[in-house]
């Protein structure tokens, strides 16, 4: 890379190299490969851990006052109280993986007070690094990154991951995926959703939509977009997605016209506890809603109208891990 990193993301990049490098060699033989099922379609080996293990080691041995947050361990490493924290995906399409399907990465993130700063997703079998740093661009190796131009969803090639497990509201999606595929040119559905967001940051993909995911699914991804000039939100196209476990993400043309057809299938969980409040970015659409609102203006009354969800309270995560996310 010619380019000079911000030192963060140079340690990031080192941690996702070394993970890779341990995916590499255990892929070299996957029948030896000891696989446990978290649940119902849901698997870890121990190359997640293996992997998940150096990163940390790796993140902790340069900043050693930073949380963590990382699929398998939790927040069960770094500190507690940090302003800043790393988002980690050891080995996301573990799936993939185990079948020996060359479609996985490692994904890493650095959240400063809830806004990711930093980003690597890194594809071990392509040997492909894509980075950003907030505010100075996004990379695929030494290339610059920009969204597609593609103005028209009927011409466009959309990403999508489907609900696995047990729990999922796959007749919703079915519901979805059968409108998006009537109004687009394609769907695709390889099974690693960081690399989707990193094919849309890449203009291969002109937009991605998926539900069920976590944060470190997401987190480095929607930064690499970001900084690629796409959009990515929820689907009432607010910015607040990291933890409402639906996304979608596009160019800015693509992205409103996905938004005007996801809006009404937007998952709204009620919050267990009376007179809980809402976090404040759910208050009012933002600046993205607004963009949307307004590019979408011509289109149907009812293609357009959004429901107004309850947002997912940061708690409703215990479900997945023990310990609350850090923001």
């Amino acid at each position: 890379m010619s380019q000079t990193l911000h030192p963060m993301l140079n340690t990031a990049v080192k941690a996702a190299r070394t993970a890779g490098a341990l995916i590499n060699r255990a892929s070299l033989d996957i029948e030896r490969v000891t696989v446990t099922a978290k649940s119902h379609n849901d698997f870890v080996t121990e190359v997640d851990q293996a992997a998940e293990a150096a990163i940390i080691e790796t993140l902790l041995g340069a900043y050693p006052g930073h949380g963590i947050l990382a699929e398998e361990t939790g927040r069960t490493h770094g500190a507690k109280d940090s302003d800043y924290v790393w988002i980690i995906d050891p080995l996301d399409g573990t799936t993939n993986f185990i079948h020996g399907f060359p479609v996985y990465a490692v994904s890493i993130a650095l959240a400063f007070r809830g806004q990711i700063q930093q980003a690597v997703v890194y594809d071990p079998s392509r040997n492909d690094l894509f980075y950003a740093s907030k505010g100075r661009g996004a990379f695929l190796n030494d290339k610059r990154l920009r969204v597609s131009k593609r103005s028209r969803l009927l011409e466009s090639l959309i990403g999508t991951g489907f609900p696995f497990r047990k729990g999922d509201n796959f007749k919703r999606y079915l519901k979805m995926f059968e409108e998006v595929m009537q109004h687009c040119a394609g769907l695709r559905r390889p099974g690693a959703a960081a690399l989707d967001l990193c094919y849309v940051a890449a203009g291969w993909y002109d937009g991605f939509f998926e539900t069920g995911l976590n944060p470190w699914d997401i987190a480095a991804g929607s930064l690499i977009i970001t900084e690629a000039g796409g959009l990515i939100g929820n689907f009432t196209g607010e910015s607040d997605f990291l933890y409402q476990r639906e996304i979608v993400a596009g160019n800015p043309k693509i992205y409103a016209q996905l938004v005007s057809i996801l809006a009404p299938y937007t998952r709204i969980i009620k919050d267990d506890e009376a007179g809980a409040t809402a976090p404040a970015a759910a208050a009012a659409p933002d600046a993205t809603a607004a963009f949307v609102a307004s590019v979408v203006a011509d289109t149907p009354p009812a293609a357009t109208a959004k429901k107004a969800p309850v947002r997912i309270r940061k708690a409703d995560l215990a479900k997945a891990k023990d310990d609350d996310a850090p923001f």
